[in-house]
């Protein structure tokens, strides 16, 4: 059960990262791919939508979350009954 904290931790670090530097990237560009010149406006649109991306991986970690909050509990009362 150890093994799978730390790797929940490990994957929550890596989106993580990956977000803050998707999101720095497009903060730090004055121009995009089709040369259009990035407004404060738009920059937020486009961390937004990066922010929609990264909601999918966020719910998976979510959900492995409580599965193994779920798991724990069932453990820990099996454990109390068994003394």
């Amino acid at each position: 059960m150890k093994f799978a904290w730390i790797a929940w931790w490990i994957v929550n670090a890596f989106w993580l990262a990956l977000f803050a530097v998707g999101s720095f990237f497009l903060a730090q560009r004055d121009v995009d791919a089709t040369g259009a010149v990035q407004t404060p406006g738009i920059i937020m649109l486009n961390i937004l939508t990066l922010a929609m991306v990264f909601i999918i991986p966020l719910l998976i970690q979510l959900g492995w979350l409580v599965a193994m909050v779920i798991i724990r509990r069932k453990r820990n009362q099996e454990m109390a009954v068994q003394e």
